[in-house]
């Protein structure tokens, strides 16, 4: 296990690969380990790194640090502590909220953000997912049965429920939208259509985002897209990572396999 210390509180990380930097970042289920195929995926040609965020994982439960802003600001703290200048990111859920966050405050840093199963609007969210039993009850009702869905089990009682909840506060005072709708850096969204706790945007209204926006419905994904198709998931990240910088990714739709019915 790798691990920092923020003012004697522990983060913890892990690393593979070499090359230019990608941080994968959970959603409110698990940790780091289910991003595993993926970071996998992007070694071959990326040092890829994943983090477990305040509050999940073997990172420590510091209440006073589960903000959005917060979770944003950990991000901040842990490129500089491992000297990661420009970088790509991929976030999940709660991890692309921040990743949001971070790319909006530092856009010179973001080379370009894949978001997984992000809400820009608290209406989005299912009322399960804002207030939950137990981080081992949304993993049940989340996940399939899948192998690769193992890790999301057995790391989801180590999430702090008030992490979660803590989260939507800010979606509940604020629409992230209009950050989408003047964000410069490339940013790919990625939705699975059968995901029961967040509802992906409108067709029509991402496209009228900037060209730096794009959105991918993969139709046989819920809310873990990485781990309900992994290969699929995992080509798409593929194809994005390998974009020249400052490439659209609405260039990706010109592949048939990209392309969504729009309905």
């Amino acid at each position: 296990m790798s691990a920092i210390l923020f003012d004697d509180k522990i983060v913890h990380y892990e690393v593979l690969g070499r090359g230019r930097p990608v941080i994968f970042l959970h959603g409110w289920v698990g940790s780091w380990r289910y991003w595993v195929p993926a970071m996998q995926t992007a070694a071959v040609s990326f040092r890829a790194y994943a983090l477990d965020l305040w509050g999940f994982g073997d990172t420590a439960k510091e209440p006073d640090f589960y903000s959005l802003e917060q979770q944003a600001a950990l991000l901040d703290r842990f490129m500089q502590e491992m000297g990661i200048g420009r970088v790509a990111l991929v976030g999940h859920g709660l991890g692309a909220l921040a990743a949001i966050l971070f790319a909006r405050k530092f856009p010179a840093i973001v080379d370009r953000v894949m978001v997984v199963n992000v809400p820009f609007e608290i209406k989005s969210v299912a009322a399960r997912l804002r207030n939950p039993a137990s981080p081992s009850d949304l993993a049940e009702w989340l996940l399939g049965k899948a192998p690769l869905t193992e890790p999301v089990r057995a790391d989801a009682p180590k999430s702090d429920p008030q992490a979660i909840v803590a989260s939507f506060n800010s979606l509940y005072a604020s629409s992230l939208m209009p950050i989408m709708d003047s964000l410069a850096t490339s940013c790919l969204i990625v939705h699975g259509q059968n995901d029961p706790a967040v509802q992906f945007t409108d067709y029509e209204r991402v496209m009228a985002m900037p060209e730096t926006v794009h959105q991918v419905v993969l139709e046989e994904s819920g809310h873990f897209p990485m781990l309900d198709d992994s290969p699929t998931f995992n080509r798409l990240m593929a194809d994005f990572l390998a974009l020249d910088s400052g490439d659209s990714p609405r260039q990706l739709q010109l592949k048939e396999e990209w392309k969504r019915r729009v309905r």
